[in-house]
């Protein structure tokens, strides 16, 4: 009976010693309060990344032979109408790329002449590379099977104080955490355009009217007005490029590996066709690590050869 008496006894002290903490955790072990902080505070922000992109609306500059043949908008990332007729373009062999312009509108966004020479050159050379897996690139001016004309409808500017304060936040958090923190979801740019393809008699085979803002987890924080509008020009034209060398609208991502000429040319190597070069040379591995830590696309730009003009 004492044994008893003893056991209980010593039962009701113990609880009644232990903290209240200790007795509600139901876990055997617990973070310390900066870390638990910190767990609360990265799902908050990865979600205010996610939730953060620039919304650019679809625009007509009038620039197109026909809006007629253009399909209903489509699209969440990249919103697009678009238009190919794969029979015509299936004969085709060589391409020549007119060099892009500037809508008035668009034009008047950016401070700069140099920055808007930029966007065009990177738009224009994706583009050439892009097309150089099928067709062999001509001139501009020259005859050839295709004719590409692009022109810049809208640019949202990039915010370069908020691209800066993001550029810190991103690489400073990638130093101290296994993973870093998106980049911030405010001051973000954007980019509208519109482009077709005519055949040697000028009748259209393919067009699109396109549009896409930047956004937090896919597109790096640069400092410059225009260095949201530099990365999405190359993926405008990745998009146009996949459908004309198809020959019919694509479906879902690509997930293609590149040939071995875009990959040369992307390092800044010298392009399958010499027309190409006349937009420059992609600033390749300087070019990506100068992105990553925010510089300006200014910066590693290589300038093209005196026979582009604009």
């Amino acid at each position: 009976m004492l044994r008893q008496f003893s056991t209980a006894t010593f039962a009701r002290v113990h609880r009644r010693r232990r903290p209240d903490s200790v007795r509600s955790n139901p876990f055997p072990f617990s973070f310390p309060v900066g870390s638990r902080g910190l767990c609360l505070a990265l799902p908050v922000a990865f979600a205010m990344a996610a939730a953060g992109c620039s919304s650019v609306p679809l625009k007509e500059a009038g620039t197109l032979s026909s809006y007629g043949n253009l399909g209903a908008p489509k699209g969440k990332l990249s919103k697009s109408r678009v238009y190919v007729d794969g029979t015509r373009l299936s004969p085709a062999k060589t391409v020549s790329i007119v060099p892009t312009t500037f809508a008035f509108n668009a034009a008047t966004r950016v401070k700069s002449d140099a920055d808007r020479v930029m966007v065009a050159n990177a738009l224009d050379r994706a583009l050439c590379i892009s097309l150089s897996d099928k067709y062999q690139l001509v001139s501009a001016g020259q005859p050839a099977d295709l004719t590409i004309r692009s022109v810049v409808t809208d640019i949202v500017p990039t915010n370069k104080a908020m691209a800066g304060v993001s550029t810190v936040v991103t690489v400073g958090t990638g130093f101290m955490l296994p993973v870093s923190v998106p980049r911030l979801p405010a001051g973000l740019g954007g980019l509208a355009v519109e482009a077709e393809a005519v055949d040697s008699g000028g009748v259209q085979r393919a067009a699109i009217v396109w549009s896409r803002g930047a956004n937090s987890l896919q597109n790096n924080s640069r400092v410059s007005e225009v260095g949201d509008a530099y990365s999405l020009a190359s993926k405008f034209s990745s998009e146009f490029s996949r459908m004309l060398i198809k020959g019919k609208e694509p479906k879902g991502l690509d997930v293609s590996l590149p040939s071995g000429q875009r990959m040369k040319s992307w390092l800044g190597g010298k392009p399958k066709y010499a027309a190409c070069d006349a937009f420059g040379r992609p600033p390749g591995l300087m070019g990506a690590v100068a992105a990553k830590y925010g510089a300006p696309p200014q910066w590693t730009e290589k300038k093209p050869k005196p026979a582009a003009t604009y």
